[in-house]
């Protein structure tokens, strides 16, 4: 009963995560972390599947060993969650509730600046060749 409860948890974990890569907007990360202890908690066999995959390998093993993203993954990801916190910021009325927006956005770029390593395409695909 608990490796199915952690396996269908780790399921729709996975599903949220597959989302957020599609929609940064959501972060997939933290979703593909939770699904792989899910799975690794469910079965050997599934657990070993996960880690065969390409999301494994791309998001991660990335984020588990702090590989950094594409200056085009940064772009991509600060674009699309800029346009909806400006969004937010227009659609809403509460002046606090748009100076937290406006402040969440500015440190969301200097986490994305400061903090996560830019690395080449070249780079990217070695690491996930594993060289």
């Amino acid at each position: 009963m608990k490796s199915i409860l952690f396996m269908i948890i780790g399921s729709i974990s996975l599903l949220v995560g597959i989302a957020g890569t599609i929609f940064p907007v959501l972060p997939g990360g933290p979703f593909y972390l939770f699904a792989a202890f899910c799975f690794a908690k469910s079965s050997k066999k599934i657990d070993n599947w996960f880690k065969s995959t390409s999301i494994y390998q791309k998001y991660v093993v990335a984020l588990l060993e702090n590989r950094g993203m594409t200056l085009k993954e940064k772009i991509r990801i600060n674009v699309i969650a800029d346009f909806f916190i400006v969004f937010s910021i227009f659609y809403i009325d509460i002046l606090l509730v748009k100076v937290i927006l406006i402040v969440l956005g500015l440190y969301k770029h200097y986490y994305f600046i400061k903090k996560i390593k830019t690395i080449s395409p070249d780079e990217e695909k070695e690491l996930l060749e594993g060289k």
